[in-house]
């Protein structure tokens, strides 16, 4: 069992407000963030944020729905973040919904969440009639950019203008919002789980729960501080991107470039030349795969594999000279990005050593939702490669092992874990033990050094007819070392005599695929094939394959729906 509870330098919060409050008090002016505004890119700071979040919580109150739960769906934008603060600082919860949802999932979890307003971004403006016609019980629809026929009325009012309202009713004394003080065990966000497994269910999460896990995220990233700048690529729904980027960042001072779409990330990169990310990774290897091609359209290949192992050699005596060897590398990325923070799926040894050689270190975290969502991270000059590094400030795992396994299912206790599931107590009695520890359905093992492994998902053990057990994660990650691979899922088959097969369902590398015949690549996922399993024991061994003429349906955090591939 392994717990950390070292204290360090950032002030431990009560609530979300108090996050707020000291960060416009320590921080002022300095831009929190910087956003595409049309063709401009303009600053918002610390202080907009404070007044804003004051001026929008005030208009809440004078509409009547402070207190109640309020829904935010869309791209990223700062008054994303705004609408975030105000419902849960006046005593409601925020309900940030995934902008991929369908209207009636959205109409749906907005009826499951007792929801009693939409605030929307630009790209949701054609889809809110339909959302308004199948969700009745909401009262407000509030655009944060509404389009040139927006008319407002009783029930449809714009962010905008809600601020204008509530900026007034505080000048004429309205102190609601303002002096009301959150209950640190009080409900303030409801998130709807990505639904990897196939069913999403509603965590609710506290005050306690958000700014202890955005305190622990802040001490786990010591080495940045106020002139770290990173670039935001995720979207704000997720747990993952709001409580390490947008609450934990805001909490050390840093500021943010917000990308406005996932396809001109590349170009924010160069834009902005952030010196950190937060990602997840399938987001990594794309740049990964991206940087290669670079190289190979090059014809540099063999001469960067040399470079790659000069710098090495170098590295071994104290002479770093990664940055001037892999100048173009680190140009992509804007030239100045020297660390990544990765989370949200496992990611590949080899992988984290190339970037490492090229100057870029990647530090590899563990959550889950139910934890708000961070349980574990590597630190900076303290990783261990393979690993999710240790536990975070206040946060204690330990393994749930019989005593002559190496490996079980990995708990967790902490002011970070979730409240509940919503309105579902079977589901929330069946995730904890008896004595109050979160069961995270992965499995893992801890070192001596209280450094968490992960090995697999227990939902995704494929358990074969002679009762061992394989992790398709493990499988998965020797197939991603072969460049053919675009993207894999592992399962177990069963075949015409009922038993178990390994199969491996797989969709081809794109680029690599481009301009051959389906032979050609057959014979090319087969070679992969056969390479993994030179590397695993006989019972390991992938028996078949599938190959897919299109990618795998993600999550929105690009994240593989599992529960879809039959």
């Amino acid at each position: 069992m392994k717990q950390n509870n070292s204290v360090k330098k950032y002030k431990q919060l009560n609530n979300l407000k108090e996050l707020v409050e000291s960060n416009a008090k320590n921080y002022g002016d300095r831009p929190l963030y910087y956003f595409k505004d049309k063709k401009d890119v303009v600053s918002f700071s610390y202080n907009q944020m404070k007044n804003s979040v004051d001026s929008l919580g005030t208009a809440f109150n004078t509409l009547g729905i402070m207190g109640c739960n309020i829904a935010v769906i869309g791209d990223t934008n700062p008054y994303y973040m705004v609408t975030y603060f105000a419902a849960a600082n006046g005593g409601g919860a925020i309900i940030p919904l995934d902008k991929e949802l369908d209207n009636e999932t959205i109409s749906g979890f907005l009826k499951i969440a007792n929801a009693v307003a939409l605030v929307y971004t630009e790209s949701f403006n054609s889809r809110i009639q339909e959302i308004e016609n199948l969700s009745p019980n909401i009262k407000y629809f509030i655009p944060i950019i509404p389009d040139e026929s927006f008319i407002p009325n009783e029930k449809y009012i714009s962010v905008s203008s809600l601020i204008e309202k509530g900026q007034k009713s505080i000048e004429e004394g309205n102190r609601s919002f303002i002096d009301f003080n959150p209950d640190r065990e009080a409900l303030a966000a409801l998130i709807f789980t990505s639904g990897t497994t196939g069913t999403s269910k509603c965590v609710m999460l506290s005050h306690k729960n958000l700014i202890t896990a955005t305190y622990a995220s802040a001490e786990s990233m010591s080495h940045l501080d106020q002139n770290s700048t990173f670039v935001s690529v995720l979207p704000m729904n997720h747990s993952y991107e709001v409580t390490t980027e947008h609450l934990a960042l805001s909490q050390i001072g840093c500021c943010t470039y917000l990308n406005d779409s996932i396809k001109n990330a590349l170009r924010s990169f160069n834009y902005f030349k952030p010196s950190s990310l937060i990602l997840v990774p399938l987001f990594v290897e794309t740049i990964y795969k991206r940087i290669w091609k670079e190289i190979d359209k090059k014809g540099m290949r063999r001469k960067a594999k040399m470079g790659m192992v000069i710098s090495n050699f170098l590295l071994k005596f104290g002479i770093d000279v990664r940055k001037k060897l892999f100048k173009d590398v680190h140009n992509a990325l804007g030239g100045n990005l020297k660390y990544i923070i990765c989370g949200g799926a496992p990611l590949s040894k080899d992988l984290i050593r190339e970037f490492s050689t090229f100057g870029i270190t990647i530090l590899e975290g563990y959550g889950i939702t139910e934890c708000s969502p961070l349980v574990s991270v590597n630190r900076n000059g303290k990783q261990k490669l393979g690993s999710v590094g240790t536990p975070v400030y206040g946060c204690t795992v330990k393994i749930d092992k019989d005593e002559n396994e190496k490996t079980g299912e990995i708990l967790v206790k902490g002011d970070n874990v979730m409240m509940g599931y919503l309105n579902n107590p079977d589901a929330t009695k069946e995730v904890f033990t008896e004595d109050g520890w979160f069961r995270t359905g992965d499995i893992g093992y801890m070192d001596k050094d209280g450094y968490i492994f992960i090995t697999g998902r227990k939902k995704n053990v494929i358990i074969l007819s002679n009762g061992k057990n394989i992790f398709p994660e493990e499988l998965e990650e020797y197939l991603y070392k072969n460049e053919i691979i675009g993207e894999t899922v592992v399962i177990g088959r069963k075949n015409d005599s009922g038993e178990i097969v390994i199969t491996a369902v797989i969709y081809p590398n794109a680029e690599l695929s481009e301009g051959k015949t389906k032979e050609d690549i057959a014979k090319m996922v087969k070679d992969a094939v056969d390479t993994t399993n030179k590397h695993l024991p006989t019972f390991k061994h992938i028996q078949c394959m599938e190959i897919r003429d299109t990618e795998f349906e993600k999550t929105t955090t690009r994240k593989i729906k599992r529960f879809l591939v039959k």
